[in-house]
């Protein structure tokens, strides 16, 4: 395991060689931090005490995280399928103690994130479990450490295992993607979202942002090109980029009305 290499302190992402600048966090989707540009490794991170987190998030699903937590407190999610694990999301955080857990959960078969900004140290973790890291093409410059477990793929959707389909939402990022579990919740289905569908406080509900932390809106065509998308895919809940960030039920229609509600706000024009 590659415990030396820099990790921007920000956005978490593991570069694969040093360097003074972070292209990901000095995009307006995301911010150079008010210390500045600021940097660790897996080893200083250890060090620190920092260690891995594992629990059940729901059914067939396990969270992955880091206490204390890393970036901006994501956590990753195991999904449990029969054809294989996948790990969806990503965390900046990982050890031998956090392989080993995993491993005792059947190990990691693929590997696929939603965006740039969490990518945190997908390649150690391809790496530690011989997985491919499913990333779409028109995310391919985000990548910050080229290697040969990332697989580039185009068009709308890529079925990555038997019942799970990566659909190429386009939200947040143009390669921003969702992962549909078609045999999640008892055959309901079960959507893992990241934040490019975030499930937001009042938990009934989903938004969309091009960029969350300077609030610069997702335009409202991009919202209808995802809704498209995951129209002939049902599911029952709706799995958020952070712990308990979770639609528990009547997922499809919570991201439907959630859209319709965005998009009247946005394009609202009557009287002031």
């Amino acid at each position: 395991m590659r415990a030396d290499l820099p990790i921007c302190r920000t956005c978490g992402v593991q570069y694969g060689a040093s360097r003074a600048n972070c292209p990901i966090c000095e995009d307006e989707r995301q911010y150079v931090g008010w210390e500045g540009q600021r940097w660790t490794t897996l080893a200083e991170l250890s060090a620190a005490g920092h260690r891995g987190r594992v629990a059940e998030e729901g059914p067939g699903i396990v969270g992955i995280g880091t206490e204390p937590a890393t970036a901006i407190g994501q956590r990753a999610l195991l999904v449990r399928a029969p054809s294989g694990n996948v790990l969806w999301d990503m965390v900046t955080y990982l050890d031998d103690d956090l392989v080993a857990r995993v491993g005792e959960l059947g190990g990691i078969s693929a590997v696929a994130v939603s965006h740039p900004h969490f990518y945190g140290s997908m390649i150690e973790w391809a790496h530690a479990f011989g997985a491919p890291v499913y990333i779409h093409a028109a995310d391919r410059e985000w990548v910050a450490r080229p290697d040969d477990s990332v697989v580039f793929w185009d068009g709308e959707t890529k079925e990555i295992g038997a019942g799970l389909t990566l659909i190429n939402a386009g939200v947040h990022f143009a390669g921003g993607q969702v992962l549909h579990w078609r045999d999640g919740e008892d055959g309901r289905g079960a959507l893992l979202s990241g934040d490019i569908f975030t499930v937001v406080q009042d938990r009934r509900y989903v938004s969309f942002m091009y960029s969350y932390p300077n609030l610069i809106p997702e335009r409202p065509r991009t919202i209808r090109r995802a809704l498209r998308l995951v129209e002939p895919y049902p599911f029952e809940r709706v799995y958020g980029a952070w712990w308990n960030r979770v639609v528990y039920t009547n997922g499809t229609e919570a991201v439907r009305r959630s859209a319709e509600r965005y998009i009247e706000h946005a394009l609202d024009d009557g009287p002031e």
